[in-house]
């Protein structure tokens, strides 16, 4: 858990005008969602939900959800924002069930890029995905997925099966090897090819 608490009210009035009353009184409409529940229309406090995302450990992770003196694990799916005023208009709570296996998107961060061979040569290091798909357990989802780039040369591909998974967790996307990052020269191929020769 993230720590992070969210106050909700339930909203009896919905659709647009609900949602436009919502916003004059200081709160974001949103809806709870999942499990084997009907949804539900909420809003919080804009303050308490801007300073949630502001977190940085909003989006994707476990959070508690607080109604009437209740408490629910829920994860944030979605946040929209006004363009104008950059506040969030709208959110999105996906229930959480006890034991449930949950898809999230996983940053990935990159380390040892001041020992990495390819890197010291002049390579470059091509990020292919920032973030990850993961199937983790609703209670163990991981804060980032580490790539060593230590060893690693100019032409090198990393696969996610290269990539450590944190315990009980796995790729979404399984009917394939696909790759996280590469490391190219200046030139891309052409300066592999001029090696060469």
């Amino acid at each position: 858990m993230t720590g992070i608490v969210i106050n909700v009210e339930v909203r009896e009035r919905t659709g647009t005008g609900g949602a436009r009353q919502t916003r004059r009184e200081g709160l974001v409409p949103g809806i709870l969602y999942g499990g084997n529940k009907e949804p539900v229309a909420i809003a919080a406090s804009s303050k308490e939900l801007l300073k949630a995302i502001r977190s940085g450990k909003f989006l994707a992770h476990m959070v508690d959800l607080h109604h009437s003196g209740e408490s629910q694990p829920v994860i944030p799916r979605d946040v929209q924002w006004d363009p104008i005023t950059d506040m969030p208009v709208h959110f999105d709570l996906y229930r959480v069930e006890e034991g449930s296996v949950i898809s999230v998107d996983v940053p990935v961060h990159f380390q040892n890029q001041d020992t990495c061979p390819g890197i010291k040569k002049g390579g470059t290091l091509n990020v292919v995905r920032h973030t990850v798909a993961l199937d983790v357990p609703a209670g163990k989802i991981p804060e980032e997925l580490v790539v060593d780039l230590a060893g690693r040369d100019i032409g090198d591909v990393i696969h996610i099966s290269a990539v450590r998974m944190p315990d009980g967790a796995r790729p979404s996307i399984r009917d394939r090897d696909f790759t996280v990052a590469t490391i190219i020269g200046r030139g891309g191929k052409q300066d592999e090819a001029a090696e060469e020769a």
